[in-house]
């Protein structure tokens, strides 16, 4: 049996999910990828990543979404206005 592509390990990353084999936050592939750098950028700034572990980060989450701190979609940026800060009117 082949490990799963995505693994949470309260001894790794305080828990977070992490690509398996890594220490890689699936959190961190959705920011920058959210962010808009390219698969390939992510595959050269790390080494060890695949891009089956991306497509996995990509995936919604199937059980306990929302409390391991993965959504099931991609984070979006938000305003000044909506962080209280001055946006007009």
């Amino acid at each position: 049996m082949t490990a799963p592509l995505i693994q949470s390990d309260p001894n790794v990353m305080m828990g977070k999910p992490v690509v398996g084999g890594t220490r890689i936050p699936v959190e961190l592939i959705r920011e920058r990828l959210a962010a808009g750098e390219t698969v390939d950028q992510l595959l050269e700034a790390h080494p060890r990543l695949t891009k089956e572990g991306i497509r996995a980060a990509l995936r919604p989450v199937e059980h306990g979404a929302g409390q391991d701190g993965v959504s099931d979609v991609l984070p979006l940026p938000v305003s000044g206005r909506e962080m209280g800060g001055r946006g007009g009117a």
